[in-house]
């Protein structure tokens, strides 16, 4: 189960790398002049291929992490362990945001500002402060 654990992390890992620097594409496309027609297809390109990568890496951390639960039994019937499983739906709920976001920004439909989208892009942050102090400090 080591190795489950270690692949675990590893796949989390990266799919927060994607979930921190989407959101930043996102700020780059806000400040985007209507007329740089080219600077914004890049941009859309990039955020695009990047959540494709990021949702290919969801799948095998959320399997792992599936996996970790159910063999190990690993904080069943634990408070903690169940508002970890608040913040991994919370999780999977950011990343389906990012990708309602990003069709929007395609469609040119409802785009923010950059500062909002520089606030938006704080969520992974705490999301996954409270995911790694609730495995490791299991406060309740």
């Amino acid at each position: 189960m080591l190795w489950v654990k270690s692949f675990h992390i590893v796949f989390v890992a990266s799919w927060f790398a994607g979930l921190f620097y989407l959101p930043r594409i996102f700020v780059n496309l806000a400040m985007v002049p209507a007329e740089s027609v080219a600077e914004r297809s890049r941009l859309l390109l990039m955020a695009r291929k990047l959540l494709r990568f990021t949702t290919v890496l969801s799948v095998p951390a959320l399997m792992l992490g599936l996996w970790l639960w159910l063999g190990y039994g690993v904080g069943a019937g634990q408070g903690w362990m169940h508002a970890k499983l608040i913040v991994v739906l919370l999780v999977i709920g950011y990343h389906v945001a990012c990708a309602a976001m990003l069709k929007q920004i395609e469609r040119g439909t409802a785009m923010r500002g950059h500062v909002w989208y520089r606030w938006f892009n704080e969520a992974p942050v705490l999301l996954l402060v409270a995911a790694v102090v609730l495995v490791v400090v299991k406060p309740f």
